[in-house]
């Protein structure tokens, strides 16, 4: 195994031709032309990516393969005049196979690019980072000791290359090593790592432990200014040198007919006009920023005297800083804020921005205390970097310089837990008596995503969190929950479940842990359980403590057993022998399988599904992966329902559990027949000792044919969420819109501040990655590697511990 350990894979951008250096775009179809350069030469190989699919015969050689051929093979073939040829013979890299491809999807690549390249293992993003020139070129210049950039836990976080090269021995099939680069992770990144610079008991570097990672190519973005002082580096250009100003100088302005001084906050372009970003240097509230003509501003060295200050530069300046220190100005009013406190801060024509004060302190150019704030937007102009010097980390036009005087605590926000951790066992959280319809689609997105969203975690409570936020937050499926009439002891606990919790979730996208502890307490007296307020518990039985118990809403699903008495409960737990041909299978097969050997079907259609899948916490899962079925087809499911014919389509009269299992049939679906096709199908040799069982045809579809009537129609529920456990941690996958790529990933425990006395943040993240999981051959998804998954999609394919499903028209009923 020659990958090193990471745990983000950056999205893939679009892949496009190269350009040269003359901006010209380069065609893929010249690579393996009579007279092309060589990516090398003398007795070596020549090696190739290929950048388009290419299938031959019954191999699929997918973009983004590298392959080679020896020079003087090459250099042979031109000779004798066979490379204009349709095909070119090449040994492929990944697997040492032989193959002939068409030459006009290979592009060269020279033998230091390729040991970079050969890192990835995705494909598509092996192809992505060839086709990015620069980042490419970069890293075979890239040298011990140079700042980097590190993609880790969908964050950027800084670094110190301390090892180029590989990290394990050279297979002896193949001619290349992959290289990978060994960084020693600094700032926030510290203690994220995976190794003190060892991998597999060699030691490459020495670090701290935990301060290691081995990556290759597409984690790392190469900075290009060497390693050394950040104070002492210079700014990083914004505009062209030829621009007058830049972010950070002093400059003066006319600003309605008055003369104003201000900070340059950024430099742009917008046709052929400059244009600065200004903060005015002057007393209020707010942080208003104007947008100057390039033409009509003055740079602070070339200010006429007049404009000057009296006294010695700096010294008005030195006056305020110690009057602001010894707490005699206005600042002292935000002494409550500190960093990590939530806040709000209005920029130019009244648009408030929220985000978190990640640094305190003074700056050049300013008089006045600067907040250092991360934004839950992308309206910032920096990523926590000002004139040279690192302030704080996050990621780019996230974070913002603001006076701390401007800085107003997150109305949002307000329990004392986030503010004043101390507080967290002693405060009320705000309740909201109004009731509020489910997130969905961009409201889903911009009410919920971001850090201090969602419900959050407190004492073992993830198996809460993430079952309420995947129930309530982006569907209303089980809202009778909330609005059940209610006997007076139960209705207290209703009341906290709909006016703490699912009501604040919807309207503001935060609910604080006091909310959830005080439902926790509640469990506790109702459940006669002393550790339900403290103690990891199961989704499952918070569920059934609530729904039955406490609440006594009519069980979600009803089951029968070969005509046995109705069987009623809350969650169905999948429960089958394992199946050799079920590699990775998906939801609709699990469930049918299960139904299957436990003769069990569905009295009625349920409002809501929930599906436990077979495996026993972190301890115990039946298959590596399972796919999620984006629709639940329970047609053939129900009891007594109206069934179709699965070869001809007519009403179905008999059903067949053995060929369920028969290999020839299709791998998904119920088998069952009308009476023709089922006298066929059991003439078969095979079938001969089948004994299938007859289905109840209700009266109105008797002597029917598919000819004069419309098709039986099909009973399908929706995927609307599901729960994941790593680790004893449950986190969760949330649907909150059509398409594919909607989906949100929710944690109630993604990050801490402080130590005992601390607090948890959740955050909730956009995964449109999970998309192009969805969509591979089930081969390919068997063949990935979870480490290698984008994102957090490994979490939704290999820990998926619950299911939920939702029929929003018998939700109408229910």
């Amino acid at each position: 195994d020659t990958e090193a350990p990471w745990l983000w894979e950056a999205p893939a951008r679009s892949a496009k031709a190269p350009e040269r250096e003359d901006g010209v775009e380069a065609k893929m179809t010249t690579a393996v032309v009579p007279g092309s350069p060589l990516p090398s030469q003398g007795d070596g190989n020549v090696y190739y990516i290929l950048t388009d699919d290419f299938r031959y015969g019954s191999k699929l050689f997918h973009a983004g393969s590298m392959c080679f051929l020896k020079e003087r093979n090459y250099l042979h073939s031109i000779a004798c005049g066979t490379t204009s040829t349709r095909y070119l013979r090449v040994t492929m890299l990944d697997d040492n196979s032989i193959t002939t491809i068409d030459p006009e999807i290979l592009q060269p690549v020279n033998e230091e690019e390729a040991v970079f390249l050969l890192a990835i293992n995705t494909l598509n993003e092996r192809l992505n980072c060839f086709l990015d020139r620069c980042n490419l070129k970069a890293a075979v210049k890239a040298t011990v000791g140079q700042r980097v950039k590190v993609h880790l836990d969908q964050q950027q976080f800084t670094g110190t290359i301390r090892y180029i090269g590989k990290i394990s021995k050279s297979p002896l099939s193949s001619p290349l090593c992959p290289s990978y680069f060994g960084v020693e992770l600094q700032g926030d990144g510290e203690g994220r790592g995976h190794s003190d610079g060892s991998y597999n008991g060699s030691e490459y570097f020495k670090c701290k432990q935990h301060h290691g990672l081995f990556l290759p190519l597409n984690k790392i973005q190469f900075i290009p200014a060497l390693g050394g002082d950040p104070v002492g580096e210079e700014p990083k250009p914004h505009v062209d040198e030829v621009v007058p100003v830049k972010a950070g100088d002093t400059i003066g302005f006319y600003l309605d007919d008055a003369f104003r001084q201000g900070i340059a906050m950024d430099v742009y372009k917008e046709g052929t006009q400059w244009f600065v970003k200004v903060c005015p240097e002057e007393e209020g509230p707010t942080d208003v920023f104007r947008d100057i003509p390039m033409d009509s501003v003055v740079k602070e060295g070339l200010l006429s005297p007049v404009f000057e200050p009296d006294m010695a530069p700096g010294y008005p300046r030195q006056i305020k800083r110690e009057r602001s220190e010894s707490g005699e100005e206005l600042e002292s009013e935000k002494q409550s804020l500190d960093v990590n406190s939530v806040v709000q801060i209005t920029l130019d024509k009244g648009n408030p921005v929220s985000g978190i004060i990640r640094w305190l302190g003074y700056m050049p150019k300013f008089e006045h205390k600067m907040a250092g704030v991360e934004l839950d937007e992308e309206k910032g102009v920096t990523d926590g970097e000002w004139l040279g010097t690192r302030y704080f980390h996050c990621p780019p036009k996230r974070g913002l310089f603001v006076k701390l005087q401007s800085c107003q605590p997150d109305m949002r926000f307000q329990c004392g837990s986030l503010l004043d951790p101390s507080t967290l066992s002693g405060m009320d959280s705000p309740q909201v008596l109004a009731n509020f319809p489910p997130l969905r689609n961009s409201t889903a997105v911009q009410v919920l995503q971001g850090r201090m969203r969602g419900i959050q975690g407190h004492c073992n409570s993830c198996y809460m969190d993430a079952a309420l936020f995947s129930l309530f937050s982006c569907t209303s499926v089980l809202d009778s929950m909330l609005f059940k009439p209610s006997l007076p002891p139960d209705g207290h606990v209703q009341k906290i479940l709909r006016d703490e919790i699912v009501n604040p979730l919807r309207r503001n996208g935060f609910v604080a842990a006091k909310s959830v502890m005080h439902l926790r307490q509640q469990l506790t007296e109702k459940g006669q359980c002393s550790s339900f307020a403290t103690s990891e518990k199961d989704p499952e039985e918070f569920l059934n403590l609530i729904m039955h118990h406490i609440l006594g809403i009519e069980p979600l699903l009803k089951l029968q057993s070969g005509g046995q008495k109705e069987q009623e409960c809350y969650c169905y737990q999948i429960f089958i022998d394992k199946q050799e041909e079920l590699v990775v299978p998906n939801v609709q097969q699990l469930v049918e399988h299960s139904f299957l050997s436990s003769n069990l079907k569905l009295v009625e259609i349920p409002s809501c599904f929930i599906i436990q899948m077979p495996r026993f916490g972190k301890e115990y899962k039946m298959f590596s992966k399972i796919i999620p079925s984006l629709e639940l087809d329970i047609t053939d499911l129900l009891l007594d329902s109206p069934r179709e014919c699965f070869v001809c389509g007519d009403v179905a009269t008999q059903e067949c559990s053995e060929c369920f299992k028969d290999e020839m049939f299709a791998v998904t679906g119920m088998k069952q027949y009308c009476k023709s096709c089922c006298r066929q199908a059991h003439s078969h040799y095979r079938r001969k000792a089948h004994r299938p069982t007859k289905l109840h045809v209700p009266e109105e579809f008797q002597g029917r044919s598919p000819m004069d009537s419309p098709r039986i129609p099909r009973e399908r529920m929706e995927l609307f969420a599901v729960l994941c456990i790593e680790t004893s941690h449950y986190v969760s996958f949330v649907k909150y819109g059509p398409e594919k790529e909607n989906w949100l990933f929710f944690d109630s425990m993604a990050d801490r501040h402080g130590d005992e006395n601390g607090f948890n943040i959740p955050i909730v993240t956009l995964c449109p990655e999970v998309a192009k999981y969805l969509q591979l051959p089930v081969a390919a998804l068997a063949m990935e590697q979870p480490r290698d998954m984008e994102g957090v999609a490994k979490r939704l394919f290999c820990d998926a511990y619950m299911y939920m499903y939702q029929s929003k028209k018998m939700a109408l009923y229910k």
